[in-house]
Parts: C-alpha cells; sequence; structure tokens
C-alpha cells in the first residue's frame, strides 16, 4: 500500500515509525506474518524512493521472499532511507534487493540508512541484498538494530564494493560505515562496527585491508549454531576461497548469540559472493533442511 494523504490504515496497524522526525527520501515498513500455511506480508507500507516487489517462494517451504527496490537509482548526499521489518511468530522471511546499492558523490552531507528488525518466537529473517556500491566523493552511514528473540534466527550479510573513479582508480570515496547492533531478549550480543576510510588515495595504501579493495561481511545468529558448526563453516569457507582463483582473505568466528561471524577481503564482488553464498547454503541446509538459495535475479 502506498502512503497518499493524511495517514493510511497500513500505518495506524503498523504502529509507531521508528524514523519519526526524520525526514526521509524512502520509507519502507513491513511485517510478515503466516496465512494459509505460509508467510505472507500482513502490513506494508512504503513512500518516496523505496517499494517492494510482489511476493515469492523459491523453494517448497513457507519462507516468503521479498525483494527491496530503489526507483531513484542510487543514494546522494544528505538522502535518508528507513527500513522496518517485522517477522512475527514462526514466519520466515527472505529479504533482498533487486540490484546493488549505488552510493554517489555526496557533498556537504552523507547519506545515511537506519533499518529496524524485530523478530518473534521462532521468526526466521535472511538479509541477502546485493553489493554496496560507493563512488568517488562518497560518504555513507548504515546503522541496523536488531531485537531478537532467543529462539528466533538471523542471517545478515553485505558486501562493499568500490566505484569506479573517472581517472579509473578505485576506492576513492570519502567513508562508508556499517554500524550493526544485534540484541536477544534485550541484551546486546553482537555489535559489529566496519569504518572504511580510504581518503584521498586508494585503498591499497590501508595496511589494515591488506592491499585488498572488496569487503565481505556475514553475521548469523541462532541458539542451534555451536562450536561444531563454525569449524565446519570454517573450513568450508576457506576450500570456496581456495577455489576462487584470486586470493581471498577470511576470517570466520564463534559470536555469543550464539552464532557466527564470516569476514572477508578480496579484489573480486565474485569471490566474496561465493564464499558467503556457500556459508549461506551450508547454514539452510544445516539449520533448516532448505534448498541452496537461488534469486533468480537475472
Amino acid at each position: 500500500m502506498k502512503a497518499t494523504t493524511g495517514e493510511p490504515p497500513a500505518i495506524r496497524e503498523l504502529g509507531p515509525s521508528p524514523f519519526a522526525g526524520t525526514k526521509l527520501v524512502g520509507e519502507l515498513r513491513l511485517r510478515v506474518g503466516n496465512r494459509a500455511g505460509k508467510a505472507i506480508a500482513t502490513r506494508q507500507y512504503h513512500q518516496g524512493a523505496l517499494r517492494i516487489l510482489r511476493p515469492h517462494y523459491l523453494d517448497d517451504t513457507a519462507q516468503v521472499c521479498y525483494t527491496i527496490v530503489n526507483p531513484g537509482g542510487g543514494y546522494l548526499g544528505g538522502d535518508n532511507y528507513g527500513i522496518e521489518v517485522t517477522v512475527d511468530e514462526d514466519a520466515s522471511l527472505l529479504l533482498t534487493t533487486q540490484s546493488a546499492t549505488k552510493v554517489y558523490k555526496t557533498p556537504g552531507s552523507i547519506a545515511r540508512q537506519d533499518m529496524v528488525v524485530r523478530l518473534g518466537p521462532g521468526a526466521l529473517l535472511e538479509y541477502v541484498p546485493d553489493q554496496l556500491i560507493a563512488y568517488r566523493g562518497a560518504s555513507y552511514r548504515q546503522f541496523t538494530r536488531v531485537d531478537m528473540h532467543q529462539d528466533s534466527s538471523l542471517l545478515f550479510c553485505e558486501v562493499l564494493t568500490p566505484g569506479w573513479s573517472p581517472d579509473g582508480k578505485l576506492f576513492r570515496y570519502d567513508e562508508v560505515r556499517l554500524r550493526t547492533e544485534v540484541s536477544v531478549d534485550g541484551r546486546i550480543v553482537v555489535l559489529d562496527n566496519l569504518l572504511v576510510r580510504p581518503g584521498a588515495d586508494s585503498l591499497d595504501s590501508l595496511l589494515f585491508l591488506q592491499d585488498y579493495t572488496h569487503v565481505g561481511m556475514l553475521l548469523a545468529v541462532d541458539a542451534n549454531i555451536g562450536p561444531g558448526d563454525v569449524e565446519r563453516i570454517r573450513d568450508l569457507a576457506y576450500k570456496i576461497g581456495d577455489d576462487q582463483g584470486t586470493d581471498v582473505h577470511l576470517g570466520i568466528s564463534q559470536v555469543s548469540g550464539p552464532g557466527v561471524a564470516v569476514r572477508a577481503l578480496s579484489n573480486s564482488t565474485e569471490a566474496i559472493n561465493a564464499v558467503l553464498m556457500g556459508v549461506i547454503n551450508d547454514l539452510r541446509h544445516h539449520l533448516r533442511g532448505q534448498k541452496p538459495l537461488n534469486l533468480r535475479k537475472y
């Protein structure tokens, strides 16, 4: 349902907006529950430069897939976006994007996206967007807050890649900050804060990324993830990375959710995606018996 004038019923039923008081270029609010044996949006609202496509079901489970679309084509200086996602008890949502999120030059003011996620008992959210591309002169902040139940499940990933500057060099954006906070039953269990500031030079001058230009991150929080799962994922990720034909530097660790965190560095979007999708498919199979993910975008 699209906002028109006044306050439509969808807004009243979704409750107070977590973005109240902020002027938004695009806003999306989505609530998913179970109806007739399948997950489906029970409430949805959008305005400005954010939309969602009609639901899809990619396998024979009850999981629903929704795709976020930005008709504006990219984020500009001063743009603020807000996304709120609620998954009710025992419902399952796969959320993705139609294409890469592009952040263009932001003179004078940053571009920002805030995402608020609430997961009820037994709920599942898999957030698997296309890559985030930052262009020359771009500054971008993405703050994500997740409040989940002890037996709900979260899978959240991002891939940060450079845009091409006019002189053909990479990584000439000013700053990208990705901050993700996850709370289980009101207690913060994960706080991940990634900050990259290339400055005027290419990123290969920054030793903490070890000459790599692309960054991937995956976070899975699920009570059923144990030390054995982390070791299996570590072995799998390194094997996939070794098969890519280009160097992939990996870090895999257990988090106190309980869960697992994966960080990948490379000079190739495809190589990072291969590793992260391998981990996603492993978790889908071992935790829920689901088939490998196929988003069928092309």
